[in-house]
């Protein structure tokens, strides 16, 4: 295995390297870095947790060397603050002995600071790409000595609508240039801004593409509503010793809010915060670093937290809800099992989830295993409306997949055509997902603990 003196970095860098607890390369930086180095257009593709930051930022700050004028000379855009200031965290830890000098800016609050940051002068700026082009036509930010441009999580950034963003950037920065796409995952969006962004790229790829870590252990339940879902959240916490730092994600900033509530009194507001899109800058920011330094012992979050958290020593992430984008499940359960440790990835589905668990294991190229809920949770009855949400959501799914589909309210009245007119009409109720129940409550509980998908 090679060491990172055999990429001829200089002492400064291999030092910080040393002081921040780095050994060995990992697969994406030995592929990355001396293609990087050598001045190539690079197409990474690698999951989170990987080492991917380390693996650009390393031989970036080799080329730059040192300090030289005002203007950015490299620019790194990152779809979420949390990611920019993480990547903006990990080029200081590396750039330590260096006077190379880093400034982060992105949306959410006042841009006077950022401003005077710039205006002091810098190497390498990491941005949101709304904030960098607001900056950018108001005058405070000159691209002209610009070396170097990466997309980080490029996935992402198309998810989240930036790719009209990104091509405007392309408009105003110099021709000359070398260029960095990392991505967790190459849809269709990324494959395209990909075109128009590299020259010629050297394509480095860990594993295949959308490929959870290893070290990520994974497990499905299936569960058929809201309240049994959170009478199983409940009964995992309760094992303190393995469940000592987790992560909790919903699809909703109102599930987020709620689940923290309910947590919050079962277990104390010491124990648990709620990081999304709604909550403050400080709010978030204070919330990240409680959890990271350990006086959190659980964080709940939206998708806008999936990425660029780099916290170490998570021991399970918890999908409340199945990720609709699901790119999103890839790195959701990346917060755990980083740099080679272990963790847990527990996902709660009900019945019209399962479309998109399937969904899941087609882009990940395995099954997710199904354990059976515990005999010590209850299985509560599904209330009416939330069997009709079911119902409704598995239509439209159906929808999806064949336009041709009248969907299960449209059999309904088919049904009640049926008996009406016992000549004619076709007969279909929801079945399982939604209309009305059936059964014992007994056999419901147990066909949901675990049948075969």
């Amino acid at each position: 295995m090679p060491s990172f003196e055999d990429f001829k970095l200089n002492r400064q860098i291999l030092n910080a390297i040393a002081d921040a607890g780095y050994t060995d390369p990992t697969p994406i930086q030995q592929k990355a870095i001396t293609p990087i180095l050598s001045g190539q257009d690079v197409m990474g593709i690698a999951q989170t947790g990987t080492g991917k930051t380390a693996a650009y930022v390393l031989p970036m700050l080799m080329k730059l060397k040192y300090a030289q004028g005002t203007d950015i000379r490299a620019l790194i855009l990152a779809p979420t603050r949390e990611l920019a200031m993480q990547i903006e965290l990990n080029i200081k830890q590396f750039a330590k002995y260096t006077d190379l000098r880093t400034v982060v800016i992105y949306g959410g609050l006042g841009p006077k600071t950022q401003i005077a940051n710039i205006a002091a002068g810098l190497d390498i700026l990491v941005a949101t790409p709304g904030r960098f082009l607001d900056l950018y036509l108001e005058g405070h930010i000159s691209t002209k000595s610009l070396q170097f441009l990466v997309i980080d999580e490029a996935d992402k950034m198309m998810d989240m609508g930036f790719i009209g963003s990104i091509h405007r950037i392309l408009e105003v920065v110099p021709r000359k240039r070398q260029n960095l796409l990392f991505s967790a995952t190459m849809s269709e969006l990324v494959r395209k801004i990909s075109g128009d962004f590299l020259k010629f790229p050297t394509v480095v790829e860990v594993d295949e593409q959308a490929t959870p870590a290893e070290t990520v252990k994974q497990l499905l339940y299936f569960v058929p509503n809201l309240k049994t879902k959170i009478n199983l959240l409940q009964h995992l916490l309760k094992n303190v010793e393995e469940f000592h730092k987790i992560m909790i994600f919903c699809k909703t900033k109102t599930v987020a809010d709620n689940i923290y509530s309910f947590l919050k009194r079962r277990h104390g507001e010491e124990e648990v915060k709620v990081i999304h899109a709604n909550k403050g800058q400080n709010t978030r920011i204070n919330s990240i670093g409680a959890f990271k330094e350990g006086s959190v012992r659980i964080l709940v979050a939206t998708d806008v937290a999936s990425r660029g958290i780099d916290v170490t020593n998570v021991s399970h992430v918890i999908n409340f809800d199945v990720p609709i984008i699901i790119e999103d499940y890839v790195h959701r359960i990346g917060r755990t099992g980083r740099a080679l440790q272990s963790g847990d990835a527990i996902t709660f589905c009900n019945e019209a989830e399962r479309y998109y668990v399937n969904k899941i294991e087609k882009l990940i190229r395995q099954q997710i295993p199904v354990a059976q809920i515990p005999d010590e949770v209850f299985v509560e009855e599904t209330p009416y409306n939330e069997r009709q949400d079911i119902a409704r959501e598995i239509d439209m799914q159906m929808r999806k997949e064949d336009p041709e589909f009248k969907g299960a309210f449209h059999e309904k009245k088919h049904v009640i055509a049926a008996k009406n007119n016992p000549r004619g009409g076709r007969g279909a109720g929801f079945g399982k997902s939604g209309g009305k129940s059936s059964g014992s409550k007994a056999s419901r509980a147990k066909s949901s603990r675990g049948g075969k998908k």
